[in-house]
């Protein structure tokens, strides 16, 4: 019996060695293999070439047109800041009035508006293509979400600005429908500025308002008291009646003192004593008049004077408290109007709608690329999927 040697020298029994087997058959194609093929084929391959086919042999060129504006607010110094040296012109953006106008943009009103102005039914109507055609036929909800897909709108609130995209099947049409978006956006901003004006001075006008009328009537009341007492002023009719009673008295006082001379020099039954006494009576008798008409102010309505003046003094102060008013709210309406038109909104372009050259979407590469990994990836899990709920069988 013959030993084996080994490169260290042990002898090895022959019994021991393994048998070598054969070689490998060539690998066979299982019907599980072609049936994961097929399912390959039907998941990935097939709708990609028929992808392929849509995208580049019926879907249409779509031409874009973008533009970028803001809402800007601008506030003039008023003249009285401008003699103090400060000039201040601020322009700034409303971060209120672009959210608003961010919204509508993508709201239904919009698309209303500028579907009556242009027809976008027809600018979008494409029979050919009607993954990215419009029908024509649909409800207004329909076309505001094809609106939402064509129409893209980029909104930055740090900054304000606001940029457009627009795309359509004509670059013509696009860049009309862009002017027509600005437009529109115009039209809103400017009537919220005038809503905001309103808003600002209807306070003071509704205050103006009731000083105007508070005024009417406090002067009517005036000019009806003078017309019902014939006076236009007690108290300058009472300084007049003033007067001529200290002028009675001073002339009473002269003819007492002129009886006293006569009854001194003269001998009684002086016809000129007789006088001087009848013109002392008479100088009496109307100071007692006189001073009777300060109570009962004969031939007056309201009787005493008293009465008569403090009724007139209770509508002068009436007056003058309208009249006080008056001034105040006209003050202060045409402060809040100034105000208003201090601050101004507007919408800036800072790029117009631009007209395409060249046709952009549909991005092509882009959908097929997007298109082959969610197949692939759909195609993968399915597979996947199956086989581990057939290994726990």
């Amino acid at each position: 019996m013959k030993h084996v040697g080994t490169p260290q020298g042990d002898m090895v029994d022959p019994g021991s060695v393994p048998p070598v087997r054969p070689a490998a058959r060539p690998a066979r194609m299982h019907k599980r293999h072609r049936r994961l093929l097929l399912s390959f084929y039907l998941f990935v391959c097939f709708p990609l070439i028929a992808a392929v086919g849509y995208l580049y042999f019926v879907a249409q060129d779509q031409y874009a047109s973008t533009m970028g504006f803001a809402v800007r607010t601008e506030e003039v110094s008023s003249p009285v800041e401008i003699l103090g040296g400060i000039t201040d012109l601020s322009g700034s953006s409303s971060g209120s009035d672009t959210d608003i106008l961010y919204e509508f943009i993508r709201s239904q009103r919009l698309v209303r508006l500028v579907d009556e102005r242009l027809n976008l039914r027809k600018i979008y109507a494409a029979p050919s293509d009607p993954v990215f055609g419009l029908d024509p036929t649909g409800s207004i909800e329909a076309l505001l979400t094809y609106w939402n897909r064509m129409v893209k709108v980029y909104y930055d609130p740090s900054s304000g600005l606001i940029e457009l995209r627009v795309t359509a099947f004509q670059p013509e049409d696009a860049q009309r429908i862009g002017q027509a978006v600005f437009e529109e956006s115009t039209a809103l901003i400017n009537n919220l500025s005038a809503i905001a004006r309103e808003d600002a001075t209807r306070y003071a006008a509704s205050e103006l308002e009731l000083a105007v009328e508070r005024l009417r009537l406090a002067r009517l009341a005036m000019a009806e008291f003078r017309l019902r007492t014939q006076m236009l002023d007690p108290e300058a009719d009472i300084l007049g009646r003033m007067g001529l009673l200290n002028s009675l008295q001073e002339q009473l006082a002269a003819a007492q003192i002129d009886l006293d001379i006569l009854n001194e020099t003269t001998r009684s039954g002086d016809p000129r004593v007789e006088r001087a006494e009848r013109r002392v009576h008479v100088i009496e008798a109307r100071i007692v008049e006189e001073r009777a008409q300060f109570s009962t102010a004969e031939g007056t309505p309201n009787g005493a004077y008293a009465t008569l003046v403090g009724e007139y003094e209770s509508l002068a102060v009436d007056r003058q408290f309208a009249e006080t008013a008056y001034l105040g709210a006209l003050a202060a309406f045409d402060t809040a109007r100034a105000e208003a038109l201090r601050k101004s909104r507007y919408l800036a372009a800072y790029v117009e709608p631009t007209l395409a050259e060249t046709a952009e979407y549909p991005q092509r590469e882009v959908i097929l690329f997007t298109l082959a990994a969610f197949l692939f990836g759909l195609w993968a899990t399915l597979t996947m999927v199956y086989y581990s709920v057939r290994d726990r069988r």
